[in-house]
């Protein structure tokens, strides 16, 4: 029996491609390339340096220029750091306007009828993560005690010990975790001895042989019927 749900936010919780995209076609009008593919490259170099944006050995902002230099370099495209921080402006800008789909709503409502235990996990610097939180209206099925940061606890996914955090001491019941990344969200939930779901919107490959799954949905209407399934 499942006791609790976590969730990750960042391309989870709403679809993080939309703000991208918009901030990407404001910046660079005169760049044609396949913005989803940047997106996902981003990502990639992202998640090289995210240790060394936590931990101070690199400025966020230093991190933001290289993740979105580095994908378009793979395009050969080469852009100056005024660009890179403008478009870092406004992709944060587009994402004080992202909107909770309605059928997390519809799913969050369920889980609070049937009293399942809910909260987030999620990485990054937490008065940006606590914006997007409030900014899609989570708090009315989130307790505040129930959402990690990585940044505002010293503990980054994949590391285990954020989901050891999350649960309740000595408790030995199942907690289930929801997120978007292979290696951060499932190898480390599965390290922590908790199921998962792989939310594969992107239709990813998994990245770490040594672990799997237990389920894999692809958008938001697999992962409610999944879900209600489970806790029915």
């Amino acid at each position: 029996m499942i006791k609790a749900i976590f969730f990750d936010l960042d391309d989870t919780l709403y679809d993080q491609l939309e703000p991208f995209e918009l901030a990407f076609r404001q910046t660079f009008e005169n760049i044609n390339v396949p913005i989803s593919e940047i997106y996902t490259l981003s990502r990639q170099y992202s998640d090289r340096v995210f240790e060394k944006s936590e931990s101070g050995e690199m400025t966020i902002q230093d991190m933001h220029m290289y993740r979105i230099k580095a994908a378009l370099e793979d395009f050969s495209i080469i852009i100056t750091d005024e660009a890179a921080i403008l478009f870092q402006k406004k992709y944060a800008l587009n994402q004080g306007n992202i909107e909770l789909d309605s059928r997390l709503a519809m799913l969050f409502e369920f889980l609070k009828k049937n009293r399942t235990k809910i909260g987030i996990i999620t990485n990054g610097p937490k008065e940006h993560q606590y914006h997007k939180i409030k900014q899609l209206g989570l708090y009315q099925w989130f307790d505040r005690e129930n959402i990690l940061i990585s940044s505002e606890i010293g503990i980054a996914k994949p590391n285990k010990k954020i989901f050891d955090l999350a649960k309740d001491e000595n408790d030995s019941e199942t907690y289930l975790y929801v997120g978007d990344s292979f290696e951060n969200d499932v190898v480390g939930a599965k390290s922590a001895g908790w199921q998962t779901v792989w939310f594969n919107r992107r239709g990813n490959i998994k990245s770490n042989i040594e672990y799997q799954a237990d389920y894999q949905v692809n958008d938001l209407d697999d992962l409610y019927s999944l879900i209600t399934a489970i806790i029915r």
